[in-house]
């Protein structure tokens, strides 16, 4: 009951300021309100530190890979430039390279992609394996017929003896005999 009476703010209010005591602000009607910024609640969220740590990164790298890719562009564009046909000397066989106009392509073409004949001679390796390949095939699918056909063929049972193992259990055999009958 005593919270329900401090709640007539008007009249104790008015009362303890006519009064002009010190301690107005002990008496039970004359708590401050604390609305902190009016009330507003700090919403819960997932943080963006990952994303933020990314972008940062990516920027990082993609500007260390573009300015000096830029300025390289640039020089070989500006100072070197395209490449200009000329009458090939007599005698002179031109490099695969050669035949690209910019000077990066031409670049690429030498140091880092194989030559035309290079991929044509592993073209044809390829092609060669797989000739062998079907051979190989060609002939077990013909051993396979003959020995259907004939039908003195090794089963699944067989297993290959080597002269070895023949030569130690006919010892073993002979062995057995000799003991066994005297």
């Amino acid at each position: 009951m005593t919270i329900w009476s401090s709640l007539k703010l008007g009249s104790t209010i008015t009362k303890c300021l006519n009064q002009k005591k010190i301690d107005v602000l002990k008496t039970s009607a004359l708590v401050p309100a604390r609305n902190m910024g009016g009330h507003h609640l700090m919403p819960i969220k997932e943080t963006r530190w990952q994303w933020t740590k990314f972008k940062d990164l990516i920027h990082f790298y993609v500007l260390v890979g573009v300015i000096p890719l830029t300025l390289l562009i640039t020089y070989v564009n500006v100072f070197i430039g395209p490449a200009k046909l000329a009458p090939i000397p007599e005698g002179y066989r031109p490099k695969h390279w050669e035949y690209y106009r910019h000077p990066i392509t031409r670049w690429m073409a030498r140091y880092i992609y194989p030559s035309p004949q290079q991929q044509y001679e592993k073209y044809l390796h390829a092609l060669f394996e797989e000739d062998e390949k079907f051979k190989i095939r060609m002939v077990a699918r013909k051993v396979e017929d003959m020995m259907k056909e004939n039908s003195d063929y090794k089963s699944f049972y067989y297993r290959p003896i080597s002269a070895n193992i023949y030569k130690v259990s006919k010892e073993k055999i002979e062995n057995t005999e000799t003991d066994g009958f005297n």
